[in-house]
């Protein structure tokens, strides 16, 4: 096909017709008998041409550039035209390029559906974009890229402008979609109009982005906003020059505020819910020669209708809690970065500082409210730190891992919520639910509550996932060598219910020697599964996990392994099971790792598994999982047999013994006590707790009386008098020592030595009141007194009427 370009002198346009950048020669420019690769066509001047080929599209390009000259004469304002027209299908370029004082402005009004800006390297959906750059003097800046169907209805250029339209070769557009206007300077590089009449967002950037914004400029955005929506500000990028002078800063005009402009740093949160139009402004400042840096902005407007509930504000009293954080955030933060095109979930901490991220710290109280059409989508993550520092403090103190009701009460769902327990060296940490107690979870042993803890044992070489567990299973306290973090994960709408009955508590303890240790109290009716940690990716190296597994009365347990075997091959050291009841002379079963794992066995009482790891060869790892049933004790018949035989001897021994009793009360005298001489009845320590002497005091009166005493009519005189009451006891009144019958407790006692020394010990503070007993001592045995070498290997325990009879003889 043969193309004609008439260009008319009057409308100072050059077309130029060039290869693609990087395309190889096929096809050319035939001009009358000329072959070229190129053609540029001057003002004035009216060509004729074909190409070589059929699909010249793909090899060649086109530029249509007009010069508009608004500084020696007048300006055709108003609409912008694609002329020439009869132009090939080739990919082309209009560029209008106006010179313009920089007393004036100029404005670039644009149509609907009007502009949305692109970062650079981006591409427009219909390939057709605008780039605008500005002119003052011989610098240019880029004021941006913009696509059609966006919020950018006008921009206002001080001095010069060059607007470029790309249009792809299959474009229909015969418009430029834009006008130019002049208007009175704007005394700043560029003013940029967006018109946010219903909810959406628009992202914009500052000039030259991502390059440096050029120095010591200012630059305006106008947001006409309905009065009725509210409007919010997000900073995505950004980043600071170095300042000689002034400072960089952002300036918000918000009609109706008492303190206009609010000026904010980029580094600070920015305004949010803005009723109705405002203006931010961005100003640069003087640059350090030598290290200048870069000031870019990437920013994001939000705009909503007002919410239903967003004059509700929530209470958050954090006051009285120590070391947490709580954060409120859209569902997937950190990892997921939401689409700007997603509808915003915004938390406000105030009516004018609103985020879609909020964190909250302990020790404050906060009032918050929400900017959100479905809550649904917000989510709560806290994390809280629990640490010893006085060991004698925190070994005495429990700690209850339990879910502030600051959090529970708000309509947002909590994802996790961290504890992070730190001990000190030698110190362990024990985890314990007394009332629900723990199930882990295991295949065999799914979870199916509305929530569940994931404990992580670590140290700065190793982390140990000990597993997951949730309430309502076996497992009283687990017991762990190093620091641990819990974390609570929610699942559905159940917790906010279930959350009431948390009983998870913590305390430090005395050091333990594995490296994770459970104490399991099975429900006698279920059958329980454990695992070793790290399931199923392996118990790392040298590691030492034990289960005490409590077993009930009148119950025998049934332990069982899950394998035939450990499936670990050691590169270094040994691994092994060890089993072992909790009773004496109890047999300790071990197995290797090269060994079969016990079959099957019957535990009568409570009983330990350990589980120690070796160095496994590559590719090798030890799990380990059990389980335990219970079932009621089978009484054995010839057991029963033998206890009723046995029974019937002991009978037959006690009538022996009281019969043989009751004939010798009848043949012997009374006893009316037994006094043993060389017994110490003072306590150690105590020497003088009896100021007074024996005579002086009545010690001598025994608080317990044998049986005998009460029948006074066995106490004849020689002389025949008559006898006393039978229930009243006549004191003994011979001679006495100065010591009290009372013996010290049976580790203490030793022989008396017999002093003349009659002098009172001085007394003690110490005010306590001894019980008196009777100390009987068998024949033969003899007692160092502490005090001398005497050795008395004779019977030393007579009665008070034979020792009546010596004090007589010693007198």
């Amino acid at each position: 096909a043969s193309f004609t370009i008439p260009l008319r002198t009057v409308d100072n346009i050059t077309v130029m017709i060039k290869l693609r950048p990087g395309i190889s020669v096929g096809c050319q420019i035939r001009v009358k008998n000329f072959i070229r690769s190129e053609l540029k066509i001057k003002p004035g001047e009216s060509v004729t041409f074909t190409f070589t080929c059929s699909t010249p599209e793909k090899y060649f390009i086109m530029e249509i550039q007009k010069n508009i000259d608004c500084v020696s004469g007048p300006c055709p304002f108003g609409d912008v035209h694609l002329y020439p027209l009869g132009l090939p299908r080739l990919n082309r370029t209009f560029i209008w390029d106006v010179k313009a004082s920089t007393k004036a402005g100029l404005e670039l009004k644009f149509s609907a559906p009007w502009l949305k800006q692109i970062e650079p390297g981006e591409m427009c959906p219909d390939f057709i974009s605008y780039d605008i750059n500005s002119c003052i003097d011989t610098a240019t800046v880029n004021i941006g890229t913009f696509c059609r169907n966006g919020s950018v209805s006008r921009v206002k250029l001080l001095g010069g402008v060059v607007m470029s339209l790309h249009l792809p070769w299959n474009s229909p557009l015969t418009t430029s979609g834009f006008s130019i206007a002049n208007r009175a300077s704007i005394k700043r590089l560029c003013i940029i109009e967006s018109i946010l009449n219903r909810e959406s967002s628009v992202t914009l950037m500052s000039p030259n982005y991502p390059l440096g914004f050029p120095e010591d400029e200012l630059m305006t955005w106008q947001f006409v906003v309905p009065s009725n929506m509210r409007a919010s500000v997000f900073f995505h990028n950004y980043s600071l020059s170095n300042c000689e002078r002034k400072e960089e800063r952002v300036e918000y005009y918000i009609p109706g505020s008492p303190s206009n402009p609010e000026v904010f740093k980029l580094s600070d949160s920015q305004p949010a819910n803005i009723a109705g139009s405002f203006n931010l402004s961005l100003q640069g400042c003087d640059q350090d020669a030598q290290n200048p840096g870069i000031l870019r902005l990437l920013f994001q407007v939000v705009v909503q209708h007002p919410q239903v509930d967003e004059n509700v504000t929530h209470l958050v009293d954090l006051s009285k809690e120590w070391n947490m954080t709580v954060t409120i955030h859209f569902e997937g933060w950190p990892n997921r970065i939401p689409l700007m095109s997603e509808p915003i979930c915004l938390i406000c901490k105030d009516p004018r500082t609103c985020d879609r991220v909020l964190t909250l710290v302990s020790g404050a109280v906060y009032k918050i409210s929400f900017l959100c059409k479905d809550l649904s989508r917000l989510r709560i993550t806290a994390e809280k730190g629990i640490s010893c520092v006085d060991l004698r403090w925190c070994q005495r103190k429990i700690y209850s891992l339990l879910v502030p009701k600051a959090i529970t009460q708000l309509p947002i769902r909590l994802q996790k919520f961290m504890w992070k327990l730190l001990a000190p060296d030698l110190i362990s940490i024990e985890v314990t639910s007394p009332s629900l107690k723990l199930q882990q979870h295991v295949p065999e042993q799914r979870c199916n509550t509305s929530y569940s803890y994931s404990i992580v044992s670590a140290t700065p070489e190793t982390e140990l996932n000990v597993g997951v567990f949730c309430p309502g299973g076996s497992i009283e306290k687990i017991q762990m060598r190093n620091n641990i973090t819990i974390s609570l994960r929610t699942f559905g709408k159940g917790f906010l219910n279930e959350s009431n009955h948390q009983d998870l508590k913590m305390s430090f303890v005395p050091h333990i020697k594995d490296e994770c240790t459970f104490t399991v109290s099975p429900d006698p009716k279920a059958k329980v599964y454990l695992q070793a940690p790290d399931w199923p990716y392996g118990l790392p190296p040298y590691v030492s996990i034990s289960w005490y597994v409590i077993v009930p009365n009148k119950q025998v347990a049934r332990l069982g392994f899950s394998k035939d075997r450990m499936g670990i091959a050691c590169e270094t050291g040994r691994a092994y099971v060890n089993i072992k009841e909790e009773t004496l002379g109890a047999e300790e079963t071990v197995r290797r790792e090269d060994e079969l794992l016990p079959k099957p066995r019957n535990m009568y009482h409570n009983f330990w598994v350990n589980v120690s790891n070796c160095k496994p060869v590559d590719k090798t790892q030890l799990t380990l999982q059990f389980w335990v049933t219970f079932a009621d004790k089978q009484i054995d018949l010839g057991v029963i047999l033998a206890v009723v035989a046995g029974t019937g001897v002991l009978v037959a021994i006690g009538l022996t013994v009281c019969c043989v009793k009751k004939k010798k009360k009848k043949s012997q005298n009374p006893m009316v006590g037994v006094y043993n001489a060389n017994v110490n009845t003072q306590m150690p320590g105590k020497q003088g707790l009896f100021t007074k002497g024996r005579k002086n005091n009545e010690s001598h009166v025994y608080a317990v009386i044998d049986d005998a005493m009460v029948y006074g009519h066995l106490l004849k005189e020689s002389n025949g008098s008559v006898t006393p009451e039978v229930d009243v006891y006549r004191p003994f009144d011979g001679p006495i020592g100065s010591l009290p019958p009372s013996p010290p407790p049976f580790s203490f006692r030793k022989d008396i030595k017999h002093s003349s020394n009659t002098e009172e010990p001085p007394p003690l503070m110490d005010t306590d009141h001894d019980t008196y007993t009777f100390a009987h001592q068998k024949s033969g045995q003899s007692e160092d007194n502490g005090d001398t070498n005497e050795k008395n290997n004779g019977d030393t325990s007579v009665s008070l009427l034979e020792n009546k009879e010596q004090d007589g003889l010693l007198e």
